[in-house]
């Protein structure tokens, strides 16, 4: 073994597929460090514990993970329940951090990839470098880490989609943040529950994390009179709008999409459409107006939830070459599978380490993080991805190029699918979140594990 493979693989991310990929490794006898940036495993599942995922237990645990877990006694939940974030994160991935062990390091943030002596512009010996990593603690301490191969499975629940229809922040919106949020907020705390109860709120997007973000509000509309939504769509409503119904083979997510029309049906919410918000204004009150690049001008809202998808953080990675679509910003091969003009997540073919690799050999980007800014990602496609990617890192191309995964079909395949505009960015790149059984009769559901880390992320909640 060279000088270089007796280094560790580094993982950038304990969320779901984070931490199944540092699972895979050690089931092969190569060691892992995990890199999470918040205090504890699955941070960014945290940020959306009250939503309870559209994928049952049975589809958002890893195999590896599972085996790794045995040992401790462990016992895998009821594989027919579905959980939330919380249950998500408490239940399965702190206990596999934990088994884990000091190969998760927490409050360490990665501020740099590159290759030990070599710019993205060098070719010289440039493969036979190891790759470095630049870290800051969480007391402000900056480290280095050398590694053979970085899985970046960082998700891209930190870098939420603006308001503005063209990818920027709308004019005003910055001033506006006293009043904007970029998350389904947690109604069932009583502090942000009375800030939207009896008021109006603005909901931009189309995605699952929209429908969650309407149920919601109207489960408080019940209870609050005066509570109402106004869902802002940049393009209009059609018979794909909600989604796949009672068509769709993940049922907690069709539900999530009649529960969202049920909003609009019952007069919770009134629907705007083709609307792409230029500006965000201040009526004399202070409560904000959104202005569209048509000139239309909403009546004033008290709040504005903004859930127009989530992109990748690549800053840390400038140093690395690496191929990415123009649009999506996912690897090159991959875009073209998980376009959203194209596929629902159903649809997308079942992908591994080739669909994944870079013109940096060594370098991964996996789970949300993968798909760019392409919606709906599911935890399942993640593991995939991770036992495949840490298959060929090992050396095993026999067992890489195998597909061990069949995902379940919106209902809607063949066009849009759960997506109102993905083009202009409307879906939600988290896509995974719905509102609580209570709400859902059927059982409600958030990420197919859209990892968010890492989503709704992901599942989209968490990488």
């Amino acid at each position: 073994m060279s000088e270089q493979q007796q280094l560790p693989v580094v993982v950038i991310g304990a969320g779901p597929v984070g931490l199944a990929a540092a699972a895979h490794l050690v089931a092969r006898g190569i060691e892992p460090v995990v890199l999470e940036a918040g205090p504890a495993a699955a941070s960014a599942v945290r940020g959306w514990s009250h939503v309870r995922l559209f994928s049952t237990w049975g589809e958002v645990t890893d195999p590896a993970a599972e085996k790794l877990l045995a040992p401790t006694g462990w016992t895998k939940p009821d594989a027919t329940g579905y959980p939330s974030g919380g249950d998500w994160a408490e239940q399965y991935l702190q206990p596999l951090a934990d088994v884990l062990g000091n190969r998760v390091r927490y409050g360490v943030t990665v501020t740099g990839v590159s290759r030990t002596g070599r710019d993205r512009i060098v070719d010289a010996d440039r493969e036979g470098q190891p790759f470095v990593l630049h870290l800051t603690t969480a007391d402000g301490r900056e480290e280095r880490l050398f590694a053979r191969a970085v899985i970046d499975a960082s998700g891209t629940w930190t870098t939420p989609s603006p308001a503005g229809a063209d990818g920027l922040p709308a004019l005003g919106e910055k001033a506006a943040a006293d009043r904007v949020t970029y998350r389904v907020p947690d109604l069932r705390d009583p502090a942000v529950r009375a800030r939207y109860a009896a008021k109006r709120t603005a909901v931009i997007g189309s995605g699952a994390s929209a429908f969650t973000a309407l149920a919601t509000l109207a489960d408080v509309a019940r209870d609050e009179p005066g509570t109402h939504a106004v869902w802002v769509l940049r393009r209009g409503i059609s018979g794909s709008t909600f989604g796949g119904g009672e068509a769709d083979q993940l049922p907690a997510r069709g539900a999530l999409g009649l529960a969202a029309k049920a909003a609009v049906d019952d007069g919770h919410a009134d629907a705007v459409t083709g609307f792409r918000t230029e500006v965000i204004e201040r009526a004399d009150d202070g409560r904000p107006v959104l202005v569209g690049e048509d000139g239309r001008r909403l009546d004033p809202v008290d709040e504005v939830i903004v859930l127009t998808g989530f992109r990748p953080d690549l800053s840390f990675l400038s140093e690395v070459r690496l191929g990415l679509d123009e649009r999506l910003q996912a690897p090159v091969e991959l875009a073209p599978l998980i376009d959203p003009n194209q596929h629902s997540c159903g649809t997308v073919y079942p992908h591994g380490h080739r669909e994944l690799s870079h013109p940096e050999q060594g370098v991964y980007l996996v789970g949300m993080k993968s798909y760019g800014r392409a919606p709906t990602f599911l935890a399942m496609t993640g593991y995939e991805q991770v036992r495949s990617v840490t298959a060929a890192i090992a050396g095993d191309f026999e067992s890489a190029d195998r597909v061990e995964l069949t995902l379940p079909e919106t209902g809607v395949c063949g066009g849009a699918g759960l997506f109102d505009d993905p083009a202009a960015g409307q879906a939600d790149a988290g896509g995974c979140c719905a509102p609580a059984p209570a709400l859902v009769q059927l059982g409600a559901g958030a990420p197919n594990a859209v990892v968010v880390e890492e989503a709704p992320a992901g599942g989209c909640c968490g990488s």
